[in-house]
C-alpha cells in the first residue's frame, strides 16, 4: 500500500490514501507473555462464571497470588471480547405487554363524537372521574 521507496513521499502517500500518517508508522507491540497468562486465567474462569465481573475477577486474581488491580483486569477482558453475563437495565424501552399510550390514540379519542367521549374535551383533555 504505502512503499517507503517510492518516489512520492509517505505524507503524500499517506493523503492520498486519506490514512493518517500515525496509523503509517505504527508498529503493534507484541502481547507480554505475563499477560497472556492471565487471559488464559480469565477464559478459564470466564467460562466457569460467566457472571463474574472485573471486581470479582479481581478479587479470584489476588487470592490465587496475582496482584492486579480491576482497571487492568477491565482492559484484559475488554481486550479478550468477554463481559460479564447479567441483567442490565433496559429502561428505555416498553414492556411488551403493556398497552399502546401513544399520542395518535388520543387524537383519535378527541375526533369522537362528544357523547362518546365520555367528558374527554379538547381543552380537557383528562377523563373525568
Amino acid at each position: 500500500m504505502i512503499d517507503s521507496g517510492h518516489k512520492l513521499p509517505v505524507v503524500r502517500q499517506a493523503k492520498l490514501l486519506k490514512l493518517s500518517r500515525a496509523s503509517v508508522y505504527y508498529q503493534p507491540e507484541p502481547t507480554p507473555e505475563s499477560d497472556l497468562a492471565l487471559m488464559r486465567i480469565l477464559d478459564r474462569w470466564h467460562m466457569e462464571y460467566p457472571f463474574a465481573d472485573s471486581r470479582m475477577l479481581r478479587d479470584m486474581l489476588r487470592l490465587a497470588g496475582h496482584p492486579i488491580g480491576r482497571k487492568r483486569v477491565s482492559t484484559l477482558m475488554r481486550k479478550m471480547g468477554i463481559e460479564a453475563l447479567y441483567r442490565k437495565a433496559n429502561t428505555s424501552r416498553r414492556h411488551p405487554a403493556a398497552p399502546d399510550l401513544s399520542v395518535p390514540a388520543v387524537v383519535d379519542l378527541l375526533q369522537l363524537p362528544a357523547a362518546r367521549r365520555g367528558g374527554l374535551t379538547p381543552q380537557n383533555p383528562l377523563i373525568n372521574l
